[in-house]
């Protein structure tokens, strides 16, 4: 795992599969993502306070797999949006993406990921709720990777987490293996509208300037 510095305050954690990262204030910890279900050393390793909450922006192994290790050993509250809580509990199946045809060989050529352990979901947010670190993040519904992927938005220092919605691999893109790309494409320009100067992404590099900038060039680039 490679950790980052993006901002004071502010740790991407870097693993094999997708990244995770670590918004601190004063001595509370949030952490937006938990890697695979081998990671929870890892990101204990990286913690520079007392982990208060893990905001998980949807389901998938990468993005859940530690979050029952880490909420069990830190008693930290879990978050997630009410359509993707009843699947990370365990207690439905996901659905699973409509792969576009350049995606079938990237998907091939992905390392098998371990499963997610169930973890508990303390609150379920919707689109608009506010979490109470960076100032107040703003729950952004964000459909189209899953029915309940969320991005966070926080005006204050003007930074997204995007989760899968978007990602910046090689180039600022719409996510890939969605479960339905009309939604997906809505989401993105949902995301192009918002004020950010720095933003995150489960897949790739941050971006620390103009962001918004890089965003409505993804829209740009993207057709139904």
């Amino acid at each position: 795992m490679d950790v980052t510095e993006v901002l004071p305050g502010l740790r991407m954690l870097r693993f094999p599969v997708g990244s995770a990262y670590l918004w601190r204030d004063g001595s509370e910890v949030t952490l937006i993502d938990s890697g695979t279900a081998n990671c929870a050393a890892r990101i204990e390793e990286a913690l520079d306070g007392e982990l208060r909450r893990i905001v998980l922006t949807h389901w998938h192994e990468d993005h859940t797999g530690s979050a029952a290790e880490l909420a069990a050993r830190h008693g930290a509250e879990v978050v997630a949006h009410r359509l993707e809580a009843p699947v990370i509990r365990g207690q439905e199946a996901g659905a699973a993406p409509v792969l576009e045809e350049f995606e079938v060989p990237i998907r091939a050529a992905l390392p098998p990921l371990p499963a997610a352990p169930p973890c508990r979901v303390d609150r379920e947010v919707e689109d608009g709720d506010v979490l109470e670190f960076g100032g107040g993040a703003v729950v952004v519904a964000v459909p189209g990777h899953t029915d309940g992927s969320i991005a966070l938005h926080l005006p204050g220092p003007k930074v997204l987490f995007t989760g899968d919605a978007v990602a910046n691999v090689g180039r600022t893109m719409m996510g890939v293996f969605n479960t339905d790309r009309t939604r997906a494409v809505e989401s993105l320009h949902r995301l192009a509208e918002l004020e950010a100067e720095t933003a995150l992404f489960g897949h790739g590099d941050p971006i620390t300037h103009s962001a918004r900038a890089a965003l409505r060039e993804a829209v740009a680039a993207t057709v139904l």
